[in-house]
């Protein structure tokens, strides 16, 4: 089902992410707050180095004003308690002035010596509700901004929301020296599609049955055709995965053995993106499920019982997680973001029974997206440590 033009010159390697859970967003029992598991540097800060050492490739550092820690603060602190892994570090378009946030990135990028990629988010800020076709104008002019930052001498722009004249640019020149770091968006409105097409590099997906998330990346594609562009893709969906399959539904039903579903929508509900189009998505597919929340074989609805956003886990044997990831790379999907409950636990399950049978990649090496004076990895190898 291979469907779209890739940017990527090799298939046969896929970028394997983790969660770092920022917001509040890690359980024994999904929906039983654990103060063991509750967001703290240290705790999320843990998470970062057991993905590190366990091969993962990337971390995803989500953003939430109600529950979360600030994001770029956490990556900066993680930079030097890392060596090998990526940050994907969500950024709120218009949350910080955008020449400010351009300069603060490129810190970034120096610290990380190049590990950095972002998560591009045009959500509403606590104490705002904007229109949504705004918000995403508001993002395409904060994204054109950073890559004149990125890339040129002085910042010229005169846009809707930020007008700017002859600005110099030498205190944002990141580390990497091709663009600056990669773009990772998700979005499903006509607004989020056309931001995507013409700015971003990898479009990302939430869990839905493989025909829908065909036509998502149809639409995605069509919107960076019509721009000369091309997209990578990913998938962002938590794991459950063990030795056999009994085990594994097991473990899913054990999960949510003691969710209240009162609670659960209330979690749902704080979320600034819980009325958002994505977020209605999750919830159709929930109601396509059958009696145990399966969309498709592998594919269980469960999780979206107590979380906004990403509300689907694929549950299996080792075998049939790589079969699930395979299909999902023939049809091509480059990037995949992992997470499950416990976020440490399930990371060891995931590294030590999956990712030696995966060849992985860095996107940003890819993409050419290393500074010069910087080999970079070849596609594929370090995968298997």
């Amino acid at each position: 089902m291979t469907l779209v033009p890739i940017t990527s010159p090799d298939l046969s390697a896929v970028e394997v992410s983790w969660f770092a859970a920022l917001c509040s967003d890690d359980y024994e029992y999904l929906g039983v707050p654990d103060g063991r598991l509750r967001s703290s540097f240290a705790h999320c800060a843990s998470l970062v180095k057991t993905a590190e050492d366990l091969g993962f490739r990337n971390i995803l550092c989500p953003s939430s004003y109600q529950v979360g820690q600030d994001t770029l603060s956490f990556v900066a602190a993680c930079a030097p308690l890392t060596e090998r892994i990526n940050f994907l570090a969500a950024i709120r378009c218009g949350e910080m002035q955008p020449i400010m946030l351009a300069r603060t990135v490129a810190t970034l990028d120096h610290m990380l010596q190049g590990r950095l990629t972002l998560n591009v988010i045009s959500s509403d800020f606590p104490g705002e509700v904007a229109d949504s076709a705004f918000r995403y104008r508001r993002s395409h002019e904060v994204v054109q901004v950073l890559r004149q930052a990125w890339t040129r001498d002085r910042i010229d722009f005169q846009g809707e929301v930020y007008q700017f004249d002859g600005v110099p640019t030498d205190p944002a020149r990141p580390f990497q020296q091709n663009g600056g770091p990669l773009l990772y968006f998700g979005g499903y409105s006509p607004d989020a599609l056309e931001l995507c097409g013409a700015q971003c590099d990898v479009y990302l997906m939430w869990p839905e049955p493989k025909e829908m998330i065909a036509q998502r990346m149809r639409d995605a594609n069509a919107r960076a055709a019509a721009h000369g562009r091309t997209l990578d893709y990913g998938l962002r969906v938590h794991m459950i995965v063990r030795d056999t399959e009994a085990e594994a539904r097991e473990y899913a039903e054990h999960l949510v053995s003691k969710l209240d579903d009162d609670y659960g929508r209330m979690i749902r509900d704080r979320a600034h993106d819980s009325i958002s189009l994505g977020v209605a998505h999750q919830a159709k597919a929930r109601a396509l499920a059958d009696q145990f929340g399966y969309v498709e074989p592998h594919l269980w609805t469960g999780i979206g019982r107590a979380r906004s956003g990403c509300g689907a886990a694929l549950v299996g044997s080792v075998d049939q997680v790589m079969t699930e990831i395979e299909a999902y790379r023939k049809m091509g999907i480059r990037a995949f973001i992992f997470s499950g409950y416990p976020h440490h636990d399930e990371a060891r399950h995931f590294g030590e029974k999956v990712m030696p049978h995966l060849r992985t990649c860095s996107l940003p090496h890819a993409y050419g997206r290393v500074p010069a004076e910087t080999p970079a990895t070849p596609l594929g190898t370090g995968a298997r440590r």
